[in-house]
């Protein structure tokens, strides 16, 4: 028993000591010449780095990341519920959800058919419809949750370059890796990705049992959602299931396309292997900007988010001469300058020619000199143009020993 009692003092006392001379080395450490000169080399990527870290919460404050509701339960907050059961009695049971919104209680059937088909029944229970508004509002969703991945992983990825640019002891890594960061003056990010999420729930009447089924909208879920109420637009012969899809692999070909290089200040990956890559709406969606290859566009995270909702370029075209007036536009609004399409105009032509009609009897003579005959119309019947009106004649042509004249303009 003794013996047992002086090891694990032993322990203890060794345990503390480990403990005590590692915090003496990370002290010495955080104070050495060697940090502080690191930590000086690298003071304008610790900047950037935390300047894409505030990115990411603007990002995270201004995204949105809800679609649908559930109807059951919309009504639910107007009511309080108690279980007035006696003690001995009580006992705890599956109670359904009917306050959450991103909830659905419905029967087990459901439950299990949604996990078969999950984006059938999500569309189906959560209000999402397979119109352009819904399409669009399922597109900017997948655009935010993408641009938030895309930012948290880069703000990662700063973190461990600028790690192993000072390249601490291991054991500052793995006990004092947050000192680290704060000594180093790099400012953490604690956001997370908010996925939404939705639930199929089932509970039976008595609270005995209770099943769920829950689908996570993330980039994969989302891109096959997009794709899913594309095809229902599309089978309705609808012109707006017709356009390009804003999904991950459509982003991700447009910064392929751009050679990964930002179109507004020309800086690249190969330039910046670090460097937070956007794809942005050239002629912004608010302004009638559609979601096609041709308008959209690689911007580095910096160009993106100095870029105002303007469409570009507007002002000097509203400056420019016409191309067959020599006049500026004046009369065009800015916003809709850039938005004009050209409208076909016919050139003018000959007085159309009318449908026969019935004509007016009048009496029998001669055509007048001049006239030029047209043969078309109704068979057995010439017609005469005199700049005024149709003059139908009833004789054989080119002679005729009458004819009749219907009304002008016919």
């Amino acid at each position: 028993m003794d013996t047992l009692l002086v090891i694990v003092f032993l322990v203890v006392i060794a345990t503390v000591l480990y403990r005590v001379i590692r915090h003496i080395r990370k002290v010495r450490y955080f104070a050495s010449a060697e940090f502080l000169a690191h930590k000086a080399g690298l003071a304008s990527v610790v900047a950037e780095h935390n300047e894409v870290a505030e990115y990411v919460s603007e990002i995270r404050r201004r995204g949105t990341f809800e679609l649908g509701a559930s109807a059951t339960g919309a009504q639910a907050h107007l009511a309080s519920f108690q279980n007035t059961s006696h003690h001995r009695y009580r006992r705890d049971r599956n109670v359904a959800n009917y306050h959450a919104p991103n909830v659905h209680n419905c029967s087990l059937q459901v439950v299990r058919n949604a996990s078969a088909d999950p984006l059938k029944y999500v569309i189906k229970y959560f209000g999402i419809k397979s119109d352009e508004a819904h399409l669009a509002n399922v597109e900017n969703l997948g655009k935010d949750i993408g641009r938030l991945e895309n930012a948290l992983a880069n703000v990662q990825q700063r973190e461990s370059s600028i790690a192993s640019s000072i390249n601490p002891p291991s054991f500052i890594l793995k006990h004092y890796r947050e000192e680290f960061m704060e000594h180093a003056g790099v400012e953490l990010s604690p956001i997370s990705i908010p996925y939404p999420e939705y639930v199929f729930e089932y509970v039976s009447a008595g609270g005995n049992s209770s099943q769920r089924t829950a689908v996570t909208l993330n980039t994969e879920t989302i891109d096959s959602l997009i794709e899913t109420l594309s095809q229902r637009i599309r089978l309705r012969k609808s012109a707006a299931g017709q356009r390009a899809l804003m999904t991950s692999k459509l982003r991700n070909s447009i910064k392929s396309r751009d050679n990964h290089t930002c179109q507004s200040c020309g800086v690249s990956v190969a330039e910046e292997p670090h460097l937070l890559l956007e794809v942005d709406h050239i002629v912004p969606v608010s302004k009638g900007g559609l979601s096609t290859p041709d308008n959209l566009q690689t911007l580095c995270w910096r160009c993106n988010r100095s870029k105002s909702n303007k469409l570009p370029n507007v002002s000097s075209l509203a400056d420019q001469p016409s191309a067959e007036t020599g006049s500026a536009v004046a009369d065009v609004p800015v916003d809709a300058a850039a938005t004009i399409t050209p409208v076909y105009q016919p050139k003018p032509s000959a007085p159309p020619v009318p449908p026969p009609s019935p004509a007016v009897s009048m009496p029998l003579r001669l055509p007048p000199p001049g006239w030029h005959a047209d043969p078309g119309g109704t068979p057995g019947l010439m017609r005469y143009w005199d700049g005024v009106q149709w003059t139908h004649h009833t004789a054989p042509a080119p002679y005729g020993h009458g004819f009749t004249t219907g009304p002008p303009g016919i």
